[in-house]
C-alpha cells in the first residue's frame, strides 16, 4: 500500500536517463494463486531513431517526464519475490499460507486470491488517479518517480492495481510485485523493493451478521467527515471494519514473529485512504514501522463498482520483514547472486527457522566529494541517483556531511560521503578511485555543479 513509504526527491538527467538506443525486451506475466513465472529482462542496443524504449513487450514514446535509468531497468523482470528459495519468496509464501489457512471462503477455497506477476509498467491514473491522489500532491513529481514517459511509469506502490482488481469483481485478495522509487542511499534503502497490498471488501450482512441486534445497522450515511471516519461512513462501521484490519495484521506479525511480539499502532492521514494507521513492532529493543493500513477511501471502491461495500487495505514491505526476521543485515543483499547468501535459505519448509550468517564484513572505503550547486532547483536525490548509476551496488551509503553558503556570492556547497564497499569481496582503492572519478565527471558534466575536487 502506498501509504507505508514516503516518495523521495531526485531530478532527471539527460545522460545517464535512459538512452533512446536502449530496448528491452521481455514477456509480460499475470499470475493468480500460486502461479508465478518471471519475467525475463535483457537488453540490447537498437539502431533505431525512434524516440522510444521497449519493455517487458510494449514501446513507450519517451517524452520530458522520461527518465527511467538502464540501472533501473536491468532490475525490471528480476522478480525476486518468485524465485524459489530466496528470502523475499520465502516471506511471501509464508503470507500466503498464512491468508490461505486462516481465511476460508463459503465454498471451502480460500477466501483471498494471489497475484504475484502483474506488470511493473503502469499508466499514471492507475498509480495516482485511481487512488484519488490530488493532481499537485508531491508524490506525482518526477523527482520522485520513474517514469518512462507523461503517461506511463514504473509502479510506485503495488495500490497501482487495487482499483482494476476491485473493479473485476474481486472482495479479498494480495497483489505483490516489484516497486519502484527513487530513494536516498543506505543499507536499508533501495531504488527497486517489494510489497504485498491486501484489500477486503464487507457487503452489510458480511460485516453486521455475527453482531447481536445488529439487523439494523448500516454502512453508510449521510454525515460528516471526522478524524475517525469519511463522512459516508456509519461509525459502527468503521469501528468494525478498523477492529477487523487490525486483528488480521496482529495475527499475521505474530504468526511470522511468534506470539510474544508486541504490536502498537500509530494514527496517521493519507489523501486515499481514511482512517489510516501505522503498525510498529518491538523488535531487538526498539519500535519498527513494518506496514501501513486504513479504511478505504468510499469514492474509490464505489468508482470501482462495488457501491454496497465497505473495505479495508494495507501495504507491506518484504525487504522489510526479511531484514527483521532473517537478521539480513543490508539490502543490496537482496540482489546478490552469491552463493554464500543464497544458499542459506534453501530450507526443507518455509516456515523454517534461519538465522542469516553474515559473509565476511570486507572493511568500507570512504571519499568525499564537495561541489558547488547550479541552482536553486537541486535536490540531495539529483546526486544520490546519479551516485548510484555511477558506482551501482558498490555503494553502500551516501551522506551529505556539509553544507556550506558563501557569504558574499551566497552560492551553496555540498559535501558528500561516500562509503563504498562490495558486500562479497574486498574493494581496492584503485578501483575506487575510478569510480569515484566518475562520479566526479558525471556531477559536472549531468548536474551542471561547480567541483571542488
Amino acid at each position: 500500500m502506498a501509504m507505508l513509504w514516503k516518495f523521495m526527491r531526485v531530478a532527471k538527467y539527460s545522460k545517464t536517463a535512459l538512452s533512446p538506443k536502449v530496448r528491452v525486451r521481455g514477456i509480460p506475466a499475470n499470475s493468480r494463486h500460486s502461479s508465478s513465472k518471471s519475467v525475463p529482462s535483457d537488453f540490447a542496443a537498437s539502431t533505431s531513431c525512434s524516440n522510444t524504449v521497449e519493455l517487458l513487450g510494449k514501446a513507450y514514446p519517451q517524452d520530458n517526464y522520461s527518465n527511467v535509468t538502464e540501472k533501473i531497468l536491468s532490475k525490471v523482470g528480476k522478480n525476486l519475490h518468485n524465485k524459489k528459495h530466496h528470502p523475499l519468496w520465502l516471506i511471501k509464501e509464508q503470507v500466503k499460507d498464512h491468508f490461505y489457512k486462516q481465511y476460508i471462503g463459503r465454498r471451502g477455497t480460500p477466501l483471498f486470491s494471489v497475484y504475484d506477476g502483474l506488470s511493473p509498467v503502469v499508466t499514471v491514473q492507475q498509480n495516482f488517479d485511481s487512488l484519488l491522489i490530488p493532481q499537485n500532491h508531491a508524490s506525482r513529481r518526477k523527482e520522485d518517480n520513474y517514469y518512462l514517459n507523461r503517461d506511463h511509469m514504473l509502479r510506485a506502490h503495488t495500490s497501482a492495481h487495487q482499483w482494476d482488481l476491485i473493479h473485476s469483481g474481486l472482495d479479498a485478495f494480495l497483489a505483490v510485485g516489484d516497486v519502484y522509487r527513487r530513494d536516498t542511499i543506505d543499507n536499508s534503502h533501495y531504488p527497486v523493493f517489494h510489497q504485498m497490498e491486501g484489500v477486503r471488501l464487507f457487503s452489510c450482512h458480511e460485516l453486521f451478521s455475527n453482531i447481536k441486534d445488529g439487523e439494523g445497522l448500516q454502512l453508510f450515511e449521510q454525515g460528516h467527515r471526522t478524524a475517525h471516519k469519511q463522512e459516508c461512513h456509519t461509525m459502527e462501521a468503521v469501528r468494525l471494519v478498523e477492529f477487523n484490519l487490525k486483528q488480521v495484521l496482529t495475527k499475521l506479525m505474530a504468526h511470522i514473529f511468534g506470539d510474544g511480539l508486541q504490536v502498537r499502532w500509530v494514527d496517521c492521514y493519507f489523501p486515499f485512504t481514511h482512517p489510516s494507521f501505522e503498525m510498529e513492532i518491538h523488535f531487538q529493543g526498539e519500535w519498527m514501522e513494518v506496514l501501513g493500513c486504513g479504511v478505504m477511501e468510499q469514492q474509490l471502491v464505489n468508482s470501482a463498482g462495488a457501491q454496497d461495500k465497505i473495505g479495508w487495505a494495507f501495504g507491506l514491505g518484504l525487504e522489510r520483514l526479511a531484514m527483521i526476521l532473517y537478521d539480513i543485515p543490508d539490502i543490496r543483499l537482496f540482489w546478490s547472486e552469491d552463493e554464500r547468501f543464497l544458499n542459506q535459505f534453501i530450507v526443507p519448509h518455509i516456515w523454517q527457522k534461519i538465522k542469516f550468517q553474515p559473509l565476511s564484513r570486507y572493511p568500507p572505503l570512504i571519499n568525499d566529494i564537495s561541489f558547488w550547486l547550479p541552482s536553486e532547483t537541486y535536490s540531495k536525490n539529483d546526486f544520490y541517483d546519479l551516485a548510484r548509476t555511477v558506482g551501482g551496488d558498490l555503494i553502500e551509503k551516501v551522506v551529505l556531511v556539509d553544507e556550506f553558503t558563501h557569504p558574499e556570492t551566497k552560492k551553496v556547497s555540498h559535501c558528500y560521503r561516500i562509503i563504498y564497499r562490495h558486500p562479497e569481496r574486498t574493494l581496492t582503492q584503485d578501483e575506487v578511485h575510478r569510480i569515484h572519478q566518475a562520479i566526479e565527471e558525471s556531477a559536472v558534466q549531468e548536474l551542471g555543479v561547480e567541483g571542488r575536487f
